[in-house]
């Protein structure tokens, strides 16, 4: 009840500020009267006024305390909105938007060591993308699929195409007019499949920087293969992508409520908000220091934060000469034709053919599909877990802690369908967000999932309950029966590289930690992986932002002793159309790689160790 009367009693304490603030501008806007004879008479006016409302909401109060006791926590945050809506009619406004600075999102959080600040340079310098053209290029002069072309060049020699043989495929841009592109920089994609072998490979594409893009393929199956290249962002859409990332962090937003009693407030939030709008609650992480800012309430204190959410994309983001670089069917992921034939028809290999070293600029993906399933490249051979019992016994007296975005979430929900034995145990988790666990208890197995600290777009996560990757990490025993899977990627595609380099460092540091405490530990990073894309999604969520994350997770942990399930690959090589979660039949390959890790089968020939011998290095 005293809460109750104290919030009541504040509130009547402003409006009583309030009036006295509208009795002196009224005084000040009208020179030549006199000054104490004015404000007193209006002043009791509004006094007589003022005792009556007080006195009839305090009556009001102790009558129903009750009934107030019931009412929903907004009740008073909205009245105390309208009593600040009035107040903000007569007071200048000082808000204003937010200041876009690449270099105020960049510095915050802790400092790199040396060594650490050069790879970041490196990182920066391996994902550098070659310079765009002027920014008023006309939408005529921008690279168009339709007017470009690629063609297949021929094996040499006159001979056929053999397994073991690389293809390459020339892409030769053109803008509107049919013109040829002069420069690089545009984001291709290409393939090599065969939909009556249910095979495919993904290509890599070389930027020559003229116009001129050399998409390479290893080939490793017989019968028909098909090319298939495709422009996903003209070379000045990148440009504004670029654009984006660096100057406008902002452009999806987040906010957080905050309650006491019946009190509520919610307030934006982001990795970086300028201080100098109004005051901060700073929710950086103490022992990874990873920033995190909410604008502080004003009625109440930065400790009563109860949750996280998404707030919203923020809109008008491009010029109008900027929108054209991002149509759907025009110049967003759009084929390009083939000059001639896109297909050929691959031979057996040659025998007694000689090893090709691998510094001779072949391309070796990390598997491909044959027959619908994925075949691994290196590493062990990938096993076809197609009956939960095979699942139950690989992951017997296990431990998985899954952590990361709802790509990840994605196998445990896998997981917990395909095999009955597993039975969710209900933490009263919010649909899609978790935390969650399952249990089969006969066969000792524990699978959990839990997402990662902000910035995370999932609609609401308890406060409580936003951890950090690398602080769970360091709460793990570990051990040869335990699993760890980390997909981070997908919500950091709005924020400068450097941010997500900070992110992948700590995480990096934490899990060096466990692998020397426990080195019989399997931890496994998930790549990112191609989605749809249309106008709005790709100033958001583009494939051009994953690709250079990805880049960068790859680099950061080379060399440890950690795995990967190349989900880029695994997406770009599959005919089904892309999506941020990957359909069923592709979520399936990735958890059949993650099983064939946990539990490896030593063969005398493993998937792709013909390859391997071919390629040597």
């Amino acid at each position: 009840m005293t809460l109750y009367r104290d919030c009541i009693l504040h509130l009547l304490g402003r409006l009583w500020r309030d009036t006295v603030a509208m009795t002196t501008l009224d005084h000040k806007t009208e020179p030549g009267r006199q000054n104490g004879s004015i404000v007193w008479k209006n002043l009791s006016k509004y006094v007589s006024i003022f005792l009556v409302l007080a006195l009839s909401g305090i009556i009001l109060l102790l009558r129903n305390i009750h009934t107030l006791e019931k009412l929903n926590c907004q009740t008073v945050s909205t009245l105390y909105q309208v009593q600040s809506s009035i107040h903000s009619a007569f007071t200048p406004d000082g808000s204003s938007l937010l200041y876009h600075n690449h270099s105020y999102c960049v510095h915050l959080g802790q400092e790199p060591l040396p060594k650490e600040a050069q790879e970041e340079r490196y990182l920066l310098e391996s994902i550098a993308w070659p310079e765009a053209p002027p920014r008023d290029t006309p939408l005529r002069q921008t690279s168009d699929p339709a007017h470009s072309q690629f063609t297949i060049l021929s094996a040499g020699g006159g001979r056929e195409w053999r397994v073991g043989d690389q293809l390459e495929a020339l892409v030769h841009m053109h803008d509107f007019q049919g013109h040829p592109k002069r420069h690089g920089g545009d984001f291709l994609l290409a393939r090599l499949h065969s939909p009556e072998l249910g095979a495919g490979v993904a290509g890599q594409v070389f930027d020559h920087r003229n116009g001129l893009y050399s998409a390479m393929f290893p080939l490793l199956w017989e019968g028909s293969a098909r090319v298939e290249v495709t422009l996903v962002h003209p070379s000045e859409a990148v440009a504004v992508l670029r654009r984006l990332r660096e100057e406008r962090p902002d452009r999806v937003f987040f906010k957080s409520l905050f309650r006491s009693g019946f009190l509520s407030e919610t307030t934006m939030c982001n990795l970086c908000l300028p201080a100098n709008q109004q005051p901060l609650c700073n929710y950086t992480d103490a022992h990874t220091g990873e920033p995190w800012y909410c604008y502080k309430p004003k009625m109440l204190g930065c400790d009563t934060r109860i949750n996280h959410a998404k707030g919203g994309y923020q809109k008008h983001l491009l010029t109008n000469k900027e929108a054209l670089l991002f149509q759907s069917g025009v110049n967003i992921k759009v084929p390009i034709r083939a000059s001639g034939s896109d297909r050929v028809v691959v031979q057996p290999e040659e025998k007694d053919k000689p090893d090709v070293d691998s510094s001779s600029g072949r391309v070796v993906p990390s598997g491909f599909y044959f027959q619908g399933s994925w075949q691994a490249l290196g590493g062990v051979a990938v096993r076809q877990f197609n009956d939960s019992s095979a699942i139950t016994q690989c992951l017997k007296g296990k431990v998985v802690s899954m952590y990361g975005d709802s790509t990840a979430r994605q196998w445990f929900e896998y997981l917990n369908a395909f095999v009955p034995e597993l039975k969710e145990f209900s933490l009263r988790s919010p649909k899609n967000v978790g935390p969650f666990m399952a249990v089969d208890s006969t066969h000792n197995i524990l699978l959990r999932y839990r997402c990662h600290g902000p910035p995370i777009r999932f609609s609401t996560v308890v406060a409580s309950e936003m951890r950090y990757v690398a602080n769970e990490l360091d709460g793990l025993a570990g051990g040869p029966d335990t699993v760890v899977v980390i997909s981070i990627w997908a919500h950091f595609s709005t924020f400068p590289v450097e941010v997500y380099i900070r992110r992948l460092r700590h995480i990096r540091r934490a899990v060096v930690r466990l692998l020397d405490r426990a080195p019989g530990t399997l931890v496994v990073m998930r790549s990112a992986n191609l989605q749809a894309l249309d106008s709005e999604v790709s100033l958001y969520n583009s494939d051009w932002f994953s690709a250079q994350l990805d880049s960068v997770l790859r680099a950061m942990f080379r060399g440890l002793d950690v795995l990967l399930v190349d989900a880029w690959e695994m997406t770009l090589a599959h005919h089904l159309p892309h999506a941020l979660h990957p359909p069923p039949v592709i979520v399936k390959n990735m958890m059949d790689t993650i099983l064939s890790y946990i539990c490896p089968v030593r063969s005398k020939r493993a998937s792709g160790d013909w390859w391997r011998r071919r390629v040597r290095g």
